[in-house]
C-alpha cells in the first residue's frame, strides 16, 4: 500500500474511531433528531458531568462529524456531515444480520 493510499485509510480509521463510544453515538443521534442541541441539553440528557459531555463533543468536533457555534454563554452542536447517519444503517444492517445468522445457529444445534 503506497503513502497517499494508507493515509486515506487512516484518516477513515480516525473518523470511525471518533464514533466508537456509545455516548458519542448517542450525541450523533440526538443531533440527527433534534437538529442541534446545547451542551447543557445533552449533558442532561446523558447524565454525565459537563466535562466529561464536552471532552466526547469535541473528539466528534476535532473528526470533523459536528460543528459547534458560540450564542453567549452556550455552545449548540450539530452535525456537519449528516451523511454519518447513513453509516448507522449500515450499522444496523449488519446487526440484524448478525442476528439472524446466530438464531439460524443455534437452531441448528437444537
Amino acid at each position: 500500500m503506497n503513502s497517499e493510499l494508507k493515509a486515506k485509510y487512516e484518516a477513515r480509521a480516525r473518523v470511525i474511531k471518533a464514533m466508537a463510544h456509545p455516548t458519542r453515538l448517542f450525541i450523533v443521534d440526538e443531533l440527527a433528531a433534534k437538529g442541534e442541541c446545547c451542551v447543557c441539553e445533552l449533558t442532561e440528557k446523558i447524565g454525565a458531568d459537563m466535562s466529561t459531555v464536552s471532552r466526547h463533543l469535541a473528539v466528534l468536533k476535532n473528526a470533523g462529524i459536528l460543528e459547534d457555534e458560540k450564542r453567549g454563554l452556550q455552545v449548540f452542536y450539530k452535525l456537519r456531515v449528516p451523511c454519518v447517519l447513513n453509516f448507522f444503517d449500515c450499522v444496523e444492517g449488519v446487526m440484524q444480520c448478525s442476528t439472524r445468522s446466530q438464531r439460524g445457529t443455534s437452531a441448528g444445534r437444537a
